[in-house]
């Protein structure tokens, strides 16, 4: 037997050994993941990317918006914006890329993969001519059913006189889609209810959710809001079959029954046939804009956005703006938050679940110290990865001397990120740019 002297070497012997293999004792360990690539597409004028999803092949697609009908793009007749979408395989190559639109501004805003392998896209048009058929006035919502080829299947516009923009579209569970966007209650004097009934109080921009059977058909639609500018980004189907709608309000009445100050978080909860459940405003006295969410995985949701407030329920702010995220039940009652960020503006556009249950968030950032280590010149492309609980695990800021966004991001299968946004710089991270904004692709690999 070891006697207590003999217990006590072979103790520190064990501790001495067991710290040599691991990092020394107060040194952080760097997780921040290297930068894979970084790849510009563009011609001679103005192009973006705004939403990026995993295809079912392993690959990805983007869909944004192109000005240009030289460099990388290909077979576009005119130099009026138009959607533009990009199928990846899982090596990088491009594999094919369409433009959709006609003579006036159109812009692609959302893409997603439906169950039958083709795509649906969803943005805003100005056209009445080429790949769309109808215009009511001004911006219409614009969907477009896509084959797996990213061949036109159906489209379809939905507005009236004013600027009626599409911003997020989901795949129903009756193999349906709900599209939303922002409506301009004003212009359409009162319309755009399925039902008018006491819509009269409603002015300026409203969420507005319009539910379509598989072929595109309208089944019901709905808006949501104040007198004021109500704008939704983001669109979960919860599991009663209800909707989740998240945005920003500036609005104090009518739908809005708690507002905090200036613009808020605003989540709408409605049923499956559109019906207004209940409604919930976050923030403080200054601007507080939510533009996506993501199921938490423990029945709960994770909103993020950004905050120029430091009181009501934001409890620190950094300075300027931070990125802000909440975690809410199904009821709508707060059960945590967190901001993100420097003493600049700092701002969150994506939330998504990653495979380890940690969570990736993408937006931009002006700030080079709080939770930053670079900045690289006016805005840079920022990625976070949180764990469950709301922590930093790790952030990487990607960019140039001058402006580079990104809204949307993925993980694929290997784990690797690709996140897609725009840049207007030649130089730090960003080897090219063709000229003024190119949309910007760029890849980091986690450990």
């Amino acid at each position: 037997m070891l006697n207590n002297s003999s217990l006590i070497v072979l103790l520190l012997a064990l501790f001495v050994f067991s710290c040599s293999k691991s990092e020394p004792i107060g040194e952080p360990i760097d997780t921040t993941p290297d930068i894979i690539f970084t790849i510009t597409f563009g011609g001679s004028l103005n192009e973006s990317g705004e939403s990026i999803i995993k295809t079912n092949d392993g690959g990805y697609a983007i869909l944004g918006y192109t000005q240009s009908k030289d460099g990388d793009v290909t077979n576009k007749i005119d130099e009026s914006f138009d959607y533009w979408l990009l199928k990846f395989d899982q090596n990088q190559t491009l594999q094919w890329q369409k433009t959709y639109g006609g003579t006036d501004n159109d812009r692609g805003s959302h893409i997603i993969q439906t169950t039958d392998n083709g795509y649906a896209i969803l943005g805003y048009s100005a056209s009445n001519n080429g790949d769309v058929t109808t215009n009511n006035g001004a911006n219409d919502f614009w969907m477009c059913k896509l084959n797996g080829n990213g061949t036109i299947l159906w489209e379809k516009s939905f507005g009236f006189l004013g600027a009626d923009n599409g911003n997020a579209i989901i795949q129903t569970q009756d193999n349906g889609f709900l599209i939303l966007g922002v409506i301009d209650i004003s212009a359409s004097n009162g319309q755009g209810n399925s039902k008018i009934t006491g819509t009269k109080r409603h002015a300026g921009g409203d969420y507005w959710a319009i539910k379509l059977n598989s072929d595109g058909e309208k089944e019901w639609s709905r808006y949501y809001g104040g007198t004021f500018t109500d704008t939704p980004y983001d669109v979960i189907q919860t599991n009663d079959n209800g909707y989740l709608l998240v945005g920003a309000s500036d609005s104090k009445d009518v739908d809005i029954k708690n507002s905090k100050g200036s613009y808020d978080f605003w989540i709408v909860k409605i049923s499956e046939s559109g019906t207004l459940l209940w409604e919930k405003s976050f923030g403080g006295s200054q601007i507080d804009e939510a533009y996506a969410m993501c199921d938490s995985g423990d029945g709960n949701y994770l909103i993020i956005g950004d905050t120029r407030s430091n009181d009501g329920d934001i409890s620190t702010n950094n300075g300027a703006a931070d990125l802000w995220l909440i975690k809410i039940s199904p009821e709508g009652d707060l059960i945590w938050e967190q901001n993100y960020g420097g003493t600049s503006f700092d701002v969150g556009r994506s939330i998504s679940k990653t495979q380890d249950g940690s969570f990736m968030i993408l937006g931009s950032s002006r700030s080079s110290d709080g939770d930053l280590t670079k900045n690289n010149g006016q805005n840079d492309a920022w990625l976070l990865k949180i764990n469950d609980k709301g922590d930093l695990l790790w952030q990487k800021t990607v960019g140039g001397s001058n402006i580079d966004f990104a809204y949307s991001a993925i993980e694929l299968d290997n784990k690797n990120i690709i996140a897609v946004g725009e840049t207007s710089s030649n130089d730090g991270d960003i080897s090219t740019n063709k000229v003024f904004s190119d949309l910007l692709i760029f890849s980091t690999k986690q450990d």
